[in-house]
């Protein structure tokens, strides 16, 4: 009896299609309003992301189609031109770039030259060093000897727009690339003093480009990037 009666009453709940919009709304609404904030701050996030590692791309792939070697001003406007495309300020934005260079004689890539530019480095060296190659064993290509690379790292703080459990991260991008034109890629030095630099005193390293660039030269005993000396 008793089971008949509420099948009956469920039955006629379940049917039953009246209801207050301004009663659904105000249940409704909240949960629309939260899922749109996720949405939109998860989009941001990924859309963030992609952009500074486009931009990294973007960077590295000018710097190794140079061919006369890059200063400071070169870097300081590399610099600017990631805060351009990514649409973020120099206080939240860190770019390092570094050319390295692979020796068979010792196994081991060198730092030939390194800049770092923006305000944010938090736990970050200015200038990278051979020191901190050592973690990036397993982010190098196998290489030739005398082969260099020029890599580029990029961080960002970001923060979300709203509240939904995620907290601020730091956005962080890498890559490498070879040069394409000449072997080397020189640094004329700190005409502007834009940044932190470093370079390396390895003997291996070769200053010219390869090309008899006046900055650096074909050295006697500095090898040319072709193999010779």
């Amino acid at each position: 009896m008793l089971t008949s009666f509420l099948k009956r009453r469920l039955g006629r709940f379940a049917a039953n299609d009246r209801g207050y919009i301004s009663t659904e709304a105000v249940i409704v609404l909240p949960v629309m309003l939260w899922l749109f904030g996720a949405g939109w701050v998860y989009f941001d996030a990924f859309h963030q992301q992609s952009v500074n590692q486009k931009a990294n791309y973007v960077i590295g792939d000018m710097i190794s189609r140079e061919t006369d070697g890059v200063s400071s001003t070169y870097i300081d406007n590399a610099f600017n031109l990631l805060t351009t495309l990514t649409k973020s300020d120099s206080a939240i934005t860190d770019m390092r770039t570094a050319v390295v260079e692979y020796s068979s004689r010792r196994d081991r890539w060198s730092v030939v030259w390194s800049e770092q530019r923006g305000d944010a480095m938090s736990g970050v060296a200015s200038a990278l060093t051979d020191a901190d190659l050592v973690s990036f064993g397993d982010r190098l290509p196998p290489a030739m000897d005398n082969q260099q690379l020029v890599l580029v790292e990029t961080w960002e703080d970001w923060e979300p727009a709203f509240d939904i459990g995620i907290g601020a991260f730091q956005i962080r991008t890498y890559s490498f690339t070879a040069p394409r034109y000449a072997p080397q890629i020189p640094f004329a030095g700190n005409d502007t003093g834009g940044g932190g630099s470093s370079s390396s005193d390895d003997d291996d390293t070769g200053n010219g480009n390869g090309w008899g660039n006046p900055w650096y030269g074909n050295w006697p005993g500095r090898g040319n990037g072709w193999g010779r000396s």
